[in-house]
């Protein structure tokens, strides 16, 4: 589909901002729809967002890797279910090369200020980059801003400490006592690469999680040949895989579903697995299974039996040079500590300054909690989307395919300001409280406010994500309402 042309129309100059997963998606369909003037700001040396930034030993993504894939370009090369995080950073590498991608990024130029005036985004980077676009498509991501723990001592450990999300590969693991702080599944995906090395493992868990057994088979060349010979199998697969997720989709938003109970049997029954009953109970959590974000693993619980592994359930008291202290007064000697403690999560484009119409800050208006409509775009910065933003389907579908669909309702904004003859958009202030009303209503019925805490809940204790059905985000995110919006 090209830009329509017409006696208004014009040439926009659009920006992107980020060069992971979906500021490529972005930029490919953009210049598709016949956007010339595309350019791509990135903070980081290389493009790949989550999947540069994330090297960590084990590191795979949580969503089958035949639906974590671009729609319009299918891999039949993933080597596992879920395959591993450097074969998703050379896919996102291979796509961005073949659609021309790579040529429109600015590497090492973090985009530090956008400020709307005159009808246009003036856009300051690190590098000392001014620019002046028409259109901003933030695609800054969800989680890339590390959350460092509040520990009394950390700076005085002897050892490597480190974040998961900043792994330090100089340091050698094996035969080394290593410590992990957390039980999400970044932690849960270190304990299954990295215990059997270790001398000594010690997985420090504050909260008990629950986890499906999901098994990470591996694909055989027949079947990737398969694939690479029949196209119309290969979306087969992707579309089987969409429909079973959106069956967990599905499950999560009613606490009382069936498909939510099936999920807790299945948890129920992986957590039995584990032999001493001792050991089991430490790692029963106390909420229901889905209430924080499911961690799935072929072998979290094979891996805690092992002779080596201990799970530290005591409360870290302080960290010292000789390893971590517990509130019980045992020394977990230690030489490497890592930190798999999580990002934050409301961070969104921030700490970048976004300075819409007459003044108006983002950072104060986002001062008590992010919110957007649709998650894409805020009263009173006209032109200026977001993929991924304030309260999208970030814990229960699977991103890529929120990613395309989000972009496809945004295009369709951004045409219309080719057409003409209006040049700013953006959604009103009613259509923004209506939608938020009406999802902290629907989110009281979900598995996520049945009593844990969790990333996915903001000051309220309301989920910052979509409570509805991924049917019903398919059907809002078709066509823009042209009642939500004003424009200029």
């Amino acid at each position: 589909m090209t830009a329509p042309q017409s006696d208004s129309s014009r040439a926009l100059r659009v920006v992107v901002i980020g060069a992971g997963m979906a500021g490529i998606l972005a930029t490919i369909k953009l210049v598709e729809a016949g956007f010339s003037d595309v350019t791509v700001y990135e903070k980081g040396d290389h493009i790949g967002g989550t999947w540069r930034d994330n090297t960590y030993p084990g590191i795979a993504c949580d969503v089958p890797s035949h639906l974590y894939s671009y729609s319009f370009a299918p891999n039949p090369d993933w080597s596992h279910t879920f395959s591993p995080g450097p074969e998703i950073r050379a896919y996102f590498e291979r796509v961005a090369e073949e659609y021309g991608v790579t040529d429109r990024v600015r590497l090492g130029e973090a985009v530090q200020r956008c400020e709307y005036l005159d009808g246009r985004w003036h856009i300051e980077t690190s590098g000392g980059t001014r620019d002046a676009v028409d259109v901003v498509i933030a695609a800054t991501g969800v989680l890339h801003h590390p959350k460092y723990p509040d520990l009394d001592g950390l700076d005085s450990f002897a050892g490597a400490v480190f974040h998961s999300a900043r792994w330090d590969h100089s340091v050698p693991l094996d035969g080394a006592r290593v410590g992990v702080i957390g039980t999400g599944s970044t932690a849960v995906q270190i304990t299954g690469a990295v215990a059997a090395c270790a001398a000594q493992y010690s997985l420090f868990q504050r909260t008990a999680q629950w986890v499906m057994p999901v098994a990470n088979s591996e694909y055989s060349e027949e079947e990737r040949e398969q694939f690479r010979a029949n196209p119309d199998q290969l979306m087969q697969a992707h579309e089987n895989l969409a429909i079973a997720f959106g069956g967990f989709a599905g499950a999560v938003i009613d606490s009382e579903s069936v498909g939510m109970a099936m999920i807790e049997r299945m948890c129920l029954e992986n957590l039995e697995t584990v032999r001493d009953e001792a050991l089991r109970e430490r790692l029963r959590p106390t909420y229901r299974a889905g209430c924080k974000r499911l961690v799935v693993s072929p072998n979290f619980y094979e891996t805690m039996q092992q002779p080596n592994v201990e799970l530290v359930t005591s409360e870290i008291a302080h960290v010292e040079p000789g390893g971590v202290r517990t509130e019980d007064g045992v020394l977990h000697e230690l030489d490497v500590l890592v930190l798999a403690t999580g990002f934050h999560a409301d961070a969104f484009v921030r700490p970048m300054g976004v300075i819409g119409e007459d003044g108006k800050d983002l950072a104060d208006e986002w001062a008590e909690r992010p919110n957007a409509y649709l998650s894409v775009a805020v009263p009173g910065f006209p032109n200026f989307f977001m993929i991924n933003g304030p309260n999208g389907p970030v814990g229960n579908f699977s991103l890529i395919e929120v990613a395309e669909i989000q972009f496809a309702y945004i295009l369709q904004l951004v045409e219309q300001l080719a057409e003409g003859p209006n040049r700013a958009v953006s959604p009103t202030v009613a259509a923004m409280d209506a939608h938020e009303a009406a999802r902290v209503e629907a989110a009281q019925h979900s598995i996520w406010v049945t009593g844990c805490q969790s990333w996915y809940l903001d000051d309220r204790g309301i989920p910052a994500t979509w409570p509805w059905t991924f049917d019903r985000f398919r059907e809002v995110m078709a066509t823009p309402d042209p009642s939500a919006f004003e424009t200029a």
